[in-house]
């Protein structure tokens, strides 16, 4: 018996050295792997780093204004890049429907010494002075698309730039599916319907249909929120205007969706979704900058929305939303000019506002310096659905459908359009 206990003791303690040696050797791979991943996240978080902001071309002996024009005039004449902001960065964001047309034009800014962001929504269907029959904003992509993605996106810079006067330092163009397939990916969006949205169009196989209240959309459902504005007979409408208020909520709510914890586990899907759906001029490690600058602006008042003022809006057929062009260049001004000094009237290439501020002479100062807009052509003031729909031949993707109460004559006259167009 005495030996059978020290066998057993004997056993029992070659048995504990060789757990307490697993345990240590577990304890030497896991402290291994922590110091590899701290190593491994020290140097990717390294490599992130802001966007280098373009360089202004400057005018030299080789260089005339043809050379400057190809350049596609990215600042105001006489700007350079010592009148850049520190830190500032702008991004034209673009959103084509199935044909091309930019449905969603906006212009972004982010102050990363302020941490705050902006975001201004051009209507689609702005008057811009270029040689081509339908001169709204919305066709700028297409007409420049058949050189492919560059030349679309290019003559879309040209566009933006003659009303804001600068063009923006990056773009991203996303289509349809990179905006569903990233607000599945977050778990939908919570958004409170006002009304029965429902609309039928065969010919685009576009079919929307959210009863009201509040409830959380899928990504397709979320879409149709943000195209809604026509309606099938005996359903609201809503303007032009409301809808852009619609896009910003859906942008909101997918930042707040992607603020969350848990999607850093999704990167590699996110990145799929970019690679597979989204056009952009920012790199991998720009992108998950940015990306880490989202909890920076938490909140309303770090984080707005904004739409390009509106003076009237043409009559027949086209129905063009005349911009503003002295309250547009104070909007510019306020919210995403990246440069020290102010842009200048004189600096854009706005037409048609003269004569629509003239005749729309109820001037008051609102807050934010701008002049209201004509009753009915204006800036979303109107409540959604408050004009019944006519119900007949409506077509998501044409403006000529509901005249606003206070027209401009659609004749515009046209200013020289410079060489850059």
């Amino acid at each position: 018996m005495r030996t059978s206990r020290s066998s057993k003791s004997k056993s029992n303690g070659r048995t504990g050295k060789r757990s307490n040696k697993v345990l240590k050797a577990l304890i030497i791979v896991c402290a291994s792997l922590a110091v590899i991943f701290a190593a491994f996240v020290f140097i990717f978080m390294s490599s992130v780093q802001p966007p280098e902001i373009p360089t202004i071309p400057e005018m030299d002996e080789e260089h005339d204004e043809d050379w400057l024009g190809n350049q596609f005039l990215i600042a105001p004449a006489g700007f350079t890049s010592e009148d850049r902001k520190d830190r500032f960065f702008t991004i034209l964001i673009i959103g084509l429907n199935e044909g091309t047309n930019a449905n969603t034009i906006m212009v972004a800014s982010y102050d990363g010494v302020s941490m705050e962001a902006n975001i201004i929504s051009i209507p689609r269907d702005s008057l811009v002075n270029v040689n081509r029959r339908v001169r709204k904003l919305s066709g700028a992509y297409l007409a420049g698309a058949w050189s492919g993605v560059a030349g679309g996106v290019a003559q879309v810079q040209r566009e933006v730039r003659s009303l804001i006067g600068f063009v923006p330092d990056f773009y991203v163009v996303m289509n349809y599916d990179a905006f569903y397939e990233i607000i599945d990916l977050i778990g939908g969006i919570e958004v409170y319907v006002p009304f029965h949205m429902r609309y039928d169009d065969p010919w685009q196989n576009l079919h929307i249909n959210i009863p009201p209240g509040l409830q959380t959309l899928d990504g397709e459902t979320a879409l149709h929120f943000a195209r809604f504005r026509q309606s099938n007979r005996g359903y609201r409408a809503i303007t032009d205007f409301r809808r852009i208020e619609n896009q910003q909520l859906v942008i909101s709510k997918t930042i707040e969706g992607l603020r969350h914890p848990s999607n850093i586990l999704r990167t590699r899907e996110f990145i799929n979704i970019f690679t597979e759906n989204i056009h952009t001029n920012l790199s991998f490690s720009n992108m998950v900058w940015f990306a880490t600058q989202l909890n920076e602006i938490r909140g309303t008042d770090a984080l707005s929305f904004h739409t390009a003022p509106i003076a009237a809006t043409s009559g027949r057929p086209s129905y063009y939303e005349i911009l503003n062009g002295p309250a547009m260049v104070r909007l510019v001004n306020q919210t995403v000019n990246p440069f020290t000094r102010d842009i200048r009237l004189s600096d854009v290439n706005i037409i048609g506002y003269q004569r629509a501020a003239e005749e729309t002479e109820t001037t008051q100062e609102n807050g934010t310096g701008e002049t209201p807009p004509p009753q009915g052509g204006g800036n979303g003031q109107n409540v959604a659905g408050e004009t019944p729909p006519s119900g007949e031949g409506n077509q998501e993707n044409v403006a000529e459908e509901t005249p606003p109460a206070d027209n401009v004559n659609e004749t515009v006259e046209t200013q020289e359009v410079p060489d850059w167009l």
